[in-house]
């Protein structure tokens, strides 16, 4: 028996040049890439895809479209890691740990939609949360994160790394018109009645991302703090290779969060700190924004998908 065909298209961005060096040296499957003189030509990358057996679309939005209705071999199967199709009905959304019967889902699909960076550290821990009816339906849900500035793509670590790099400090808040693409994802994916607010900011460093979600436990419902929150999330996560649940520390034992903790790794962090006497919680993660959160996250569901 033959070995899978896997086709990367798209691989010489920030996504797909980690997703190639991951697996260029694996025996167990065959990378199909196309040479630079074929990379944008439609009925190349037509001929490449079709001809594969799982297609991994490291794309633009508007070309990952393209790339998809491109398909016409009904054996191929696609994971998307661009936005494009996160919130589409016909897509499995791959966060496998998402929820219960996930990975299974995923390593049946033929579609599979990988989660944005952002929105796995807030769906990773919202959705747990949401399901146990521990967080009403209709809470106020703030998201505040920041990334290193690879989450920008090439543009990014260009700017930051290239030949014209500026040296002072390239920390930026964005997205201040309340309109990020990844709001609706983590609204439909968490499970939320209402659009969160969300705020994203690029650090000064190459990759790594620190997200936290504040709560009022006035606002949850009654009896429900950080300590039931807690062990919602670890019985949720028990178990799991790539997700880990932090233990809840004394008061300020944890002095801080460091972003790039994880660099290099498919592992993403959770934790919940809790102050009872001002009735405030704080949920957060910890995540690489290049493993779990995009090229990681798509061998992952390689691996799932394999499996079938």
């Amino acid at each position: 028996m033959s070995s899978p065909l896997i086709f990367i298209d798209g691989d010489q961005g920030t996504t797909g040049l980690q997703i190639h060096g991951q697996l260029r040296d694996r025996k167990d499957i065959q990378l199909i890439t196309l040479p630079d003189a074929h990379r944008k030509d439609p009925k190349h990358r037509a001929e490449a895809i079709n001809s594969c057996d799982i297609a991994i679309l490291c794309l633009p939005d508007a070309a990952a479209r393209e790339a998809a209705e491109s398909i016409v071999n009904p054996r191929v199967r696609v994971i998307d890691a661009s936005s494009a199709h996160r919130t589409h009905p016909d897509w499995v959304y791959g966060f496998p740990e998402m929820t219960e019967g996930q990975a299974a889902r995923v390593a049946q699909a033929s579609r599979v939609s990988n989660p944005g960076c952002y929105p796995t550290g807030a769906i990773g821990l919202l959705r747990p949360l949401m399901e146990g009816g521990l967080i009403p339906d209709g809470y106020p849900i703030s998201v505040h994160a920041v990334s290193g500035y690879s989450g920008r793509g090439r543009a990014g670590v260009e700017e930051n790394e290239g030949p014209n790099a500026s040296p002072r400090s390239q920390y930026r808040v964005y997205g201040l018109e309340l309109a990020h693409k990844h709001a609706p994802e983590i609204q439909q994916r968490a499970g939320l009645a209402y659009r969160p607010l969300f705020v994203p900011s690029y650090g000064s460093y190459r990759q790594g991302i620190v997200l936290t979600i504040p709560l009022e436990t006035r606002l949850l419902k009654r009896g429900v703090d950080g300590a039931m929150l807690h062990k919602r999330l670890v019985d949720h996560y028990a178990g799991q290779e790539y997700v880990r649940v932090m233990p809840m520390e004394a008061p300020g034992v944890v002095k801080q969060l460091d972003p790039e903790a994880l660099n290099g790794t498919n592992v993403m962090q959770l934790s919940v700190f809790a102050n009872q006497e001002h009735g405030q919680v704080l949920l957060a993660a910890v995540l690489d924004n290049l493993g779990k959160g995009a090229s990681g996250a798509a061998i992952q569901n390689l691996e799932l998908m394999l499996t079938r």
